[in-house]
């Protein structure tokens, strides 16, 4: 690699955090590379940094174009395609959450929406399908929640998140709240 220490540590991290991720070395260390820059880079840049291949960053650009992780720009004077990455960094989060739900969490309820809908065979499969079901029901909670989480604006999500187990807590105190203002009008739990 040809970068300077910082950078090359930062690039080769996210290269191997790849794998964990389900993408490949080269894609996370492409990406890593674009986040940091601080100009766009256009293929040839991103081989001379990483030293891979240029059919094998062609590839990489490709899927990040796809899961919209990168931008292509042209600049003036010159054919070539430079890549960037989203200033925002929540914009980044945002994207790659609704990526992953599209690739993967959309595809699990389609499967478990139809498994559901089965009828089931004798005691094991209902015993699965209500296991699925509940799996169904977590899943779609989850859903919902990032649904109205994605559509707030970022400083109410940051103040969403600082709050952490307060929310918890804010949850539990209204709802004994709720409790003993029905037990103070004569109804019970």
């Amino acid at each position: 690699m040809n970068l300077p220490p910082l950078i090359q540590s930062f690039v080769l991290h996210f290269g191997e955090m790849g794998s964990h991720w389900g993408i490949n070395r080269t894609v996370g260390q492409i990406y890593a590379l674009l986040y940091v820059s601080d100009r766009p880079l256009n293929a040839d840049d991103i081989v001379e940094a990483i030293g891979c291949s240029r059919s094998n960053t062609s590839m990489a650009l490709k899927e990040l174009q796809a899961w919209r992780l990168v931008k292509l720009q042209h600049l003036p004077g010159d054919r070539r395609e430079y890549f960037s990455t989203p200033e925002d960094v929540w914009a980044i989060f945002k994207t790659l959450a609704e990526e992953r739900q599209k690739r993967e969490v959309e595809p699990t309820l389609t499967m478990l929406r139809g498994a559901i809908m089965e009828t089931p065979s004798g005691e094991a499969e209902r015993h699965a399908q209500a296991r699925m079901n509940e799996m169904y029901q977590l899943i779609e909670l989850v859903t919902k929640w990032f649904a109205d989480i994605r559509d707030m604006d970022v400083e109410t999500l940051e103040k969403l998140m600082k709050l952490g187990s307060q929310v918890g807590k804010v949850l539990q105190f209204t709802h004994s709240l709720g409790r003993l203002a029905g037990r103070d009008s004569g109804k019970e739990d």
